[in-house]
């Protein structure tokens, strides 16, 4: 069998990478943080020019029309060089369920200014620490020939840039998928800090008209759960990235860094906890890229997504923390560049719900499956 990479992935991200390496310095990156800002406008107008933003997209409404091993190679090279750009919410969150799920014309209304234009989408999935996203409290009715939506909703990525928001909500008809413009009257918008600095949104929905439902009003819980699965694969594939890239930069530093008039990396302690970050940094790509060959092939892939989480969660955050340790002193500068990565694999596994969660979580479904074949 060959692992290699196919032609396409290789273009995508040595066209990511290349946009990214002339774009997203140390220096832009320090002055977005200045500034109070997070989002990246004119990188992402060049990732859109680029059609990257709509790499995975239907062919039909102007995307590449690749699959979910090429979007994990894109999302890999944003976390190689922590990309201030909401390729996980436009993509993965907002884009990829209507594309799946969303009727001909839903797709042509929303998806096309994504390719066309770099708009971006979101979903709202998060109402209060460990609730299931595929059993909201917020509430939609009718009213009349519309849906109204009443709720709260926390931890909103890019809700502030977003043309629509995905929003989950339970109705008489069962738990629906609804569309809201976030700028809507019957919204407000509120801002939360992530760990790494992105601002997110508190969504506040009070009447709020619903512009669109993806699917039927009770397929909201299969379409929450086919968003979560990705989501959950997409955050892993941006934590390949940033550890990735924080070996890199621990390996650079201790090669010229000098005690005792050796480099540090000649040492065999700091020698052996960069190996481990290499080995690491190894396992998670190849589990990442296992599950994003199943998800594109159409298979089951429960379990192997269930594995890049825990393994993400785990040595993401391992790995981030032997850099940072290798780096001395520095390492704790937050206006040092690996600190950034540091962050980012942090935000990660808390957005993967954290290692201990999700070595649970896998090894009840493998003993479920087991009882199951028995």
């Amino acid at each position: 069998m060959d692992f290699s990479p196919s032609e396409e992935q290789q273009a995508i991200r040595e066209l990511a990478r290349q946009i990214f390496e002339d774009r997203v310095t140390h220096e832009r990156l320090l002055e977005l943080e200045r500034s109070g800002e997070w989002f990246d406008a004119e990188l992402w107008s060049a990732l859109a020019e680029a059609n990257l933003t709509a790499a995975t997209l239907p062919e039909e409404v102007g995307g590449g029309g690749f699959g979910m091993e090429e979007l994990c190679c894109l999302l890999e090279e944003q976390g190689r060089f922590v990309a201030p750009v909401p390729l996980l919410a436009t993509c993965v969150l907002g884009a990829g369920p209507i594309a799946e799920f969303g009727s001909a014309e839903q797709r042509e209304r929303w998806l096309r200014p994504v390719a066309e234009e770099g708009a971006v989408l979101t979903a709202a999935l998060v109402e209060y620490a460990g609730a299931d996203p595929a059993n909201p409290r917020a509430v939609a009715r009718r009213a009349g020939d519309e849906w109204r939506l009443d709720g709260e909703k926390h931890c909103v990525m890019a809700a502030e840039q977003a043309r629509a928001v995905l929003v989950p909500a339970r109705s008489d008809e069962g738990v629906g998928v609804f569309l809201v413009d976030p700028k809507a009257v019957g919204v407000t918008l509120s801002r939360q800090e992530s760990s790494h600095r992105e601002p997110w949104s508190r969504m506040l929905l009070s009447g709020a008209p619903a512009i669109g439902l993806l699917g039927a009003p009770g397929d909201g819980a299969d379409i929450v759960a086919w968003i979560a699965e990705r989501a959950a694969l997409a955050v892993a594939a941006i934590q390949v990235g940033v550890a990735e890239a924080a070996t890199r930069h621990t390996a650079a530093y201790v090669s010229e860094r000098k005690q005792f008039g050796r480099p540090l990396g000649s040492f065999q302690g700091v020698a052996l906890r960069a190996a481990d970050a290499f080995i690491d940094v190894e396992v998670l790509r190849g589990l990442v890229m296992q599950a994003a060959w199943r998800v594109g092939a159409g298979l089951e892939a429960r379990a192997e997504i269930g594995a890049a989480r825990w393994w993400a969660a785990t040595a993401g955050q391992r790995v981030t923390h032997t850099a940072q340790h290798l780096h001395g002193g520095i390492g704790s500068d937050v206006e040092y560049p690996i600190h950034r990565y540091f962050l980012w694999s942090k935000q990660s596994e808390l957005l993967l719900g954290g290692a201990s969660q999700q070595l649970a979580e896998l090894g009840s479904f493998l003993v479920g499956d087991a009882r199951a074949a028995a």
